[in-house]
């Protein structure tokens, strides 16, 4: 059977009353438009009725289907889903669907090998956010562009797209599990000379947020140690690229600003 045109992952934990709604706005949208696809949903080792919910879901449609993990954190969630998904694109989605997937077509236009969503591009669009969620965000932004990914104004909008070449060099070289697991595949992108573009995109904000000021100093901690890897090597000899496009400049971007 020829592997479906996009495969949309959402990592899960405990979102059993979002789940049905998220999902019948996926399905919606995707009976639209004119391709093959498939929805991953990874349960992060919820436990209220988030499987359950699924698998209902599955029973009806199986296009869509469960991933079963141990809780991990979301980095380690969307990179099961990513690496388990057989799409040719592969979009990992927040559960909260705080992004409407009307906005897609956007991500193919021109196709790059990476297309995040942004919330700062020009064109881009906040409703309906905290003042005080988003100043966090913007002052964790700056600590990322300083240490990690210089020039990238939104790497935490939870919208990203991959080829499927992209998704298996980046997800199998990844190793940051929690919240800054997005800033990580970005910055192995660019050392591995992938093409990348951030999408401006209308984002609404969604009540229910599990972001903390607990999980804002462990994605201080993880920007450290995505530095402290590059800077040992960790990451080194990790990045299989010869089958994509090579761009020496941008391959050496990152060695230069780290």
């Amino acid at each position: 059977m020829a592997p479906p045109f996009l495969s949309i992952v959402v990592p899960a934990f405990n979102e059993s009353l979002r789940l049905p709604h998220t999902l019948g706005r996926c399905v919606a949208f995707l009976e639209s438009w004119n391709e093959t696809w498939e929805i991953v949903v990874v349960d992060d080792g919820s436990t209220d009725d988030t499987a359950a919910v699924v698998e209902r879901w599955h029973a009806r449609d199986e296009r869509i289907r469960l991933l079963r993990a141990a809780h991990g954190g979301k980095g380690s969630a969307v990179r099961a889903g990513m690496l388990s998904a057989g799409g040719r694109w592969r979009l990992f989605a927040d559960a909260d669907l705080s992004m409407d997937l009307s906005e897609l077509p956007k991500f193919f236009d021109p196709p790059v090998d990476v297309a995040i969503a942004s919330r700062e591009a020009d064109g881009a669009e906040r409703i309906g956010e905290p003042r005080g969620r988003h100043l966090v965000g913007r002052l964790f932004n700056l600590c990322v562009r300083a240490l990690v990914v210089p020039g990238v104004h939104d790497t935490q909008c939870g919208y990203k797209l991959f080829s499927d070449t992209a998704t298996r060099m980046l997800f199998e070289a990844s190793r940051v599990n929690g919240f800054a697991f997005d800033v990580e595949l970005i910055f192995l992108a660019r050392r591995a000379g992938l093409r990348i573009r951030e999408v401006p995109i209308v984002w609404r904000h969604k009540p229910g947020s599990r972001v903390r000021m607990q999980t804002g100093l462990a994605a201080f901690r993880q920007l450290l140690e995505i530095r402290r890897n590059a800077l040992i090597g960790r990451y080194e000899g990790m990045l299989k690229s010869n089958d994509l496009p090579r761009s020496k400049e941008s391959a050496n971007r990152d060695r230069r600003a780290l």
